[in-house]
């Protein structure tokens, strides 16, 4: 088994056929069966075995970075666009990249306004292991 994160973009990502609606147009019915659709992805992958957890994240945020001791600088930015683009995220324990896929592709298909698929972008990234060879290709790719 193997763990992926799945990151939620609602814009971003090659380009769409037809425009994305940001969430904030959507209505209420629109969201609640949106939110009810994550929770189902989320019961079918428990029942296989390969749900971890997942999170919607707030807009809000800050960027934070040591500075010298004593001092954190904060600020709504520079952000590396995760703020504009991820919406949430979860994490799936599955035996291969190839179900891995397969489960974004699942998440994916998420409705949206009039109950339409979003079609919108996952990003699917491994973790990295803590075996020495992951941490090799890591190092190597780091680069």
């Amino acid at each position: 088994m193997a763990k992926y994160l799945l990151l939620k973009h609602y814009r971003g990502g090659p380009e769409r056929t037809e425009p994305a609606v940001p969430m904030e147009d959507w209505t209420e019915q629109e969201i609640t069966d949106h939110v009810a659709f994550m929770d189902h992805v989320a019961q079918v992958l428990t029942e296989r075995g390969e749900f971890v957890d997942s999170q919607a994240l707030s807009p809000q945020g800050t960027f934070v970075r040591f500075d010298a001791q004593g001092k954190a600088p904060v600020t709504d930015g520079p952000f590396a666009e995760t703020k504009d683009l991820i919406a949430g995220w979860m994490i799936i324990d599955v035996d291969s990249q190839e179900r891995a896929h397969e489960a974004a592709a699942f998440l994916s298909s998420a409705p949206g306004p009039g109950g339409r698929p979003l079609q919108e972008w996952i990003e699917v990234r491994p973790f990295l292991a803590q075996q020495a060879s992951d941490v090799e290709t890591w190092m190597s790719a780091a680069q």
